[in-house]
């Protein structure tokens, strides 16, 4: 019997795939989609401490391999997804769900936190470290001095579940210095990758930029990132504490696609670009595509080949 069931932080998922946020989460009927899918969670629109309009449009752009985009954290404010996410897990109190929060600065994000604290909240918390499209906010993820001070900071008081989501690392130095980093805390995930930050998509015919926010500058999704998404997870794997489960994000097209980053590590997988595309039927789809491939190599469950990739050297 083939199943597609995880496990993060002694939590039980029925289904390892679920939405990268961002994508279609914002509203509570974007999220009820989610709910009456297969996918395994759901995660909200990453959330700042007020609503918030987000750049100025064109800020998403499709591309034949993927998706260019500056979107600004366009979302409905916490309280609007915190309270989504306490009613849920009042119907459905077996579910585990992700929420997303995102501030502009380690204020934002410690307020938000003490909130979700005091909350009747019990699912899991993905603090965005990463995120490439909001003027003139660098990404923390980046500054490793800063996400030891910023992890410092929550830990303090913050003992709910919690994760962080971070951006793509091009240096294999860099992977050793960011898992020393996090190591040092109670993280329950970490969440890798983001979009790959500032890309420039140029349309040749009128000589212009495809977007409009930061000049044409916006981050890179879709299938074209998968190369580095597989290199974050694989990278991650083998340097963070097991306790530090891995949510493997970039570049999930089909069933093929999910299998690799497991097979890299990764304990769940998140699909955002093509989500964007598609819709919920993305999940019947690449579960299937993955359980048959299972079934073509004989596993049974996903632990059977999680981080079991193999090198030249083994």
């Amino acid at each position: 019997m083939i199943t597609l069931e995880t496990t993060i932080g002694g939590r039980h998922f029925d289904n390892c795939m679920m939405n990268a946020a961002g994508i279609r989460c914002q509203t509570n009927k974007d999220l009820d989609a989610l709910v009456a899918s297969k996918a395994g969670a759901y995660v909200t629109k990453s959330a700042t401490p007020h609503k918030r309009a987000g750049n100025p449009a064109p800020r998403m752009h499709e591309l034949h391999l993927g998706s260019i985009n500056s979107m600004g954290l366009p979302n409905n404010g916490l309280d609007y997804y915190l309270n989504y996410v306490v009613e849920d897990e009042q119907k459905r109190p077996d579910s585990t769900n992700f929420l997303s929060v995102a501030g502009t600065s380690l204020e934002d994000n410690l307020a938000m936190l003490h909130q979700v604290q005091d909350s009747n909240f019990n699912g899991f918390v993905e603090l965005n470290l990463s995120c490439p499209n909001v003027p003139g906010k660098p990404q923390v993820g980046y500054d490793f001095d800063r996400v030891n001070t910023v992890l410092n900071e929550v830990f303090q008081f913050f003992t709910k579940p919690l994760g962080v989501k971070l951006p793509p690392y091009f240096d294999l130095v860099h992977f050793d210095q960011i898992a020393e980093i996090l190591n040092q805390y109670p993280l329950t995930f970490v969440n890798t990758i983001n979009s790959i930050g500032n890309g420039l998509v140029v349309d040749p015919e009128t000589e212009k930029v495809v977007i409009k926010p930061k000049g044409g500058f916006g981050g890179i999704g879709g299938i074209s990132v998968k190369p580095t998404a597989l290199a974050n997870v694989r990278g991650l794997a083998l340097r963070l504490k097991p306790e530090i489960s891995i949510v493997g994000t970039g570049g999930i097209l089909n069933g093929q696609d999910a299998f690799e980053h497991i097979l890299c590590g990764a304990s769940m997988v998140q699909i955002g670009t093509q989500f964007g595309y598609e819709g919920t039927r993305v999940f019947d789809r690449v579960s299937q595509e993955l359980t048959e491939i299972m079934a073509h190599k004989g596993y049974e469950t996903i632990d059977d080949f999680r981080g079991k990739l193999k090198t030249f050297d083994d």
